[in-house]
């Protein structure tokens, strides 16, 4: 059984939660409390993830960071969801880069200042990430004018990836898909029609917090 360090808020492990879902793949839920802290511990550091991050996913006595690093190898290791031929998954991977590079990069940042920031936000700082939020997301916005998907016709780790963040209460961020990106809110509808969705609150540990800002 895989087991998978996570925590509720964060949309990098439930990307991965999700993909096993999919996968239809059995994992156990190890509560990681970042919130509180503890992926700051020097001794969580050592033992776990060098790099103070969630998730870590254990197969055996192997252990995986970073999400993109991990949704790879495990659709590579079941054969599933990676790309159907050699040009889509070249395509899978240069989504999975833009993905971790801006897509889910300044949204995830600009929602948990918003959401969870021990302090208000900075407006000026806000307003700067909210253009790059803006800039990525019209840019899928016009490439899933044509496809239900980010590559091909059906989901590949790309959707699992750059969807996940998405998911999450709008609350949480302010956006409302549906009326300022109608076909990023239809291809996140059918990513909810995908086998083994459940909204993350539901299936990641930890207690959901209400956004403070």
């Amino acid at each position: 059984m895989y087991r998978l360090h996570c925590f509720s808020q964060s949309g990098n492990s439930f990307k991965v939660a999700f993909f096993l879902r999919a996968l239809h793949q059995p994992w156990e839920a190890v509560f990681v409390d970042y919130l509180h802290g503890l992926t700051r511990d020097a001794s969580w550091r050592d033992q776990v993830n060098e790099m103070g991050e969630a998730p870590v996913l254990e197969d055996g006595a192997r252990r995986l960071t970073q999400s993109g690093a991990i949704l790879s190898y495990l659709a590579r290791k079941h054969g599933a969801f990676g790309g159907r031929d050699e040009d889509e998954q070249q395509e899978v991977l240069r989504w999975l880069l833009y993905d971790n590079h801006k897509f889910t990069s300044y949204f995830a940042t600009y929602r948990f200042m918003k959401a969870f920031g021990a302090t208000a936000p900075d407006p000026a700082i806000m307003a700067w990430l909210k253009t790059r939020v803006d800039t990525a997301f019209a840019i899928v916005e016009k490439h899933l004018a044509t496809r239900p998907f980010i590559v091909g016709d059906a989901p590949t780790i790309a959707d699992f990836s750059m969807s996940a963040y998405l998911l999450y209460p709008p609350e949480e961020s302010g956006y409302e898909f549906a009326q300022s990106h109608p076909n990023i809110a239809a291809w996140l509808d059918r990513m909810r029609g995908v086998d083994g969705w459940a909204p993350p609150y539901e299936i990641l540990p930890g207690e959901r917090i209400l956004p403070k800002w």
